[in-house]
């Protein structure tokens, strides 16, 4: 008789005269149980039983029989030249939990009921590898852009300082800390975590700079070293701009939190340490001091992604260009990206890691191309980048996927006024019309969720910096976390009261001062 279910490599245990027997593997059929036992139960496989891979430790024995492996009836059958263990982490907590069903194949059914298996296992398993891939690829990945940041501009002879093989007074810890790079605990030894809580580590030391960038430390950095230690090129990663710390051990020290826009971190200022500026000076047609002049007036938590495509480096009324950090985070369903719906996720990536972070990548976009709109593209031709090898278009996939997974944080209970922000909801939803175009619980409109500049009661410049002259309707979950720097694409509004005052005239809502405040304190709690 063949088995109608096998439940195969599983951790089983079945009750007999000597107590409680370890198994591996249960043959069921026609709601019977026909042998229980390790391997040789896979002998009662047909062509239409159903294997259920349990994917636990096989159990054939509570050890390993190395006697039945080399002595027969015969006597010695073989000699053991080689053995490899498998070494299982001994689980931090376990629980041991009853259940009765009413038949052997119904238990069967519920056990297989949560394993997948056939092309439901390929896909689960490949959604594993892509979140694994993905986030090494966020937080480590350069795509050899250390060839522009190092080679060329020449950062990490500025971080070094001129007593460690690079030129000027180097980058003490301290100094980074205070321009927003953060410092990632869980690379630090314990013995440097107790020293760093102690103040015994030196933080104005330049030496302690390049100490955390051996142990890879510094969060979107990477410091490339030479056989004899010394630093010898620098690179970044998508974390650079889009992560951040949860100070545990101390400001801007601390466990990783990935997709958080870092609104401390002032790229302007680090950028013009580089002793180098000669690559921005060319495409621009600038020279130096403007160049530097530029990047001083960004400011923490802002960058500007269209400078080298537009040239604009001032806005009309003569304020900076640049637009604050986003986060990378609860991006799951949202279509377009980027405060001005430029394109998708994934197109942003590639527009970043090949023409901002300038690794040697693909990236296409004929829009690009338009002289009148994209002077400085136009000539460059970033619009079509063909960097050899392609070290950036193999990542995409992975580095897409896991974004999309990073979910939006929940806000702090206590950070928040619960009765208000229920107040605040059925304002959001109902007569103050937010939630028309932030649609719960996206908070954005599924499909093209853009807007012309007249429909929100902004001007268009930045919306004119795009190819789609609009502005898109920015997501508000985890909008707690990145109050730094004020909000909408400049921060021209300080605080989220602006914000709910603006829509309120302009939408001619008349909103009381109480309900506004009600809805600030829902889209803290979103």
């Amino acid at each position: 008789m063949r088995a109608e279910l096998i439940l195969a490599r599983g951790r089983i245990r079945t009750l007999g005269r000597a107590g409680l027997n370890p198994q591996s593997h249960l043959a069921i059929a026609g709601g019977k149980v026909l042998a229980s036992g390790g391997r040789e139960v896979m002998g009662l496989r047909g062509p239409r039983t159903r294997v259920v891979d349990l994917g636990g430790a096989v159990l054939d024995q509570p050890g390993y029989d190395l006697t039945g492996v080399v002595v027969g009836s015969e006597g010695l059958l073989g000699v053991v030249t080689e053995v490899v263990l498998r070494i299982l982490r001994k689980a931090e907590a376990t629980r041991t939990f009853f259940a009765t069903f009413p038949s052997t194949t119904e238990a069967g059914n519920a056990v297989s009921a949560g394993v997948p298996s056939g092309f439901d296992k390929v896909i689960e398993d490949n959604a594993n590898r892509m979140v694994r891939e993905g986030r090494q690829t966020f937080r480590f990945d350069t795509f050899g852009d250390e060839a522009f940041w190092g080679d060329a501009l020449q950062l990490h002879k500025a971080i070094a300082g001129e007593k460690h093989g690079g030129v000027g007074g180097g980058v003490s810890p301290k100094t980074a800390l205070s321009v927003g790079l953060k410092v990632d605990v869980g690379a630090l030894p314990p013995a440097l975590q107790e020293q760093l809580k102690a103040g015994k580590v030196d933080l104005d030391d330049p030496a302690t700079t390049l100490a955390l960038l051996k142990l890879n430390a510094v969060v979107g950095v990477t410091g490339f070293f030479d056989a004899r230690g010394s630093i010898r090129s620098i690179g970044l990663q998508c974390a650079f701009c889009h992560s951040t710390v949860d100070d545990a051990l101390a400001p801007g020290i601390g466990r990783r939190l990935d997709g958080w826009a870092n609104r401390d971190l002032n790229v302007g200022a680090i950028v013009s340490l580089a002793p180098n500026l000669k690559p921005f000076t060319d495409l621009l047609g600038v020279d130096l001091a403007t160049v530097k002049a530029v990047l001083a007036s960004w400011g923490p938590g802002r960058f500007d992604a269209e400078l080298d495509k537009d040239g604009k480096a001032l806005r009309p009324d003569g304020k900076q260009a640049g637009t604050l950090l986003p986060p990378a985070f609860g991006l799951a369903g949202v279509n377009l990206h980027t405060w001005t719906g430029f394109g998708s996720v994934t197109y942003w990536n590639a527009y970043v890691g090949a023409t901002e972070m300038h690794g040697s990548g693909t990236f296409f976009d004929a829009r690009l191309s338009n002289g009148d709109q994209y002077p400085v593209a136009a000539r460059s031709g970033s619009g079509n980048t063909r960097g050899v090898p392609d070290r950036l278009t193999a990542k995409l996939a992975a580095l897409h996927f896991y974004q999309l997974s990073i979910p939006a944080p929940k806000a702090l209970v206590g950070s928040f006024s619960a009765a208000a922000a229920s107040r605040g909801k059925a304002l959001f939803d109902g007569r103050a019309r937010c939630a028309s175009c932030h649609v719960p619980p996206l908070f954005t409109e599924p499909g093209n969720n853009l807007h012309a500049p007249a429909e929100i009661g902004v001007d268009a410049f930045q919306a004119d910096r795009s190819p789609t002259h609009m502005y898109r309707t920015a997501p508000l979950a985890g909008l707690w976390t990145h109050q730094k720097g004020g909000f909408y694409h400049d921060g021209r509004f300080a605080t989220l009261l602006d914000v709910v005052a603006h829509y309120d005239t302009f939408f001619k809502l008349s909103l009381s001062d109480q309900e506004k405040k009600d809805l600030v304190e829902y889209l803290k709690g979103l």
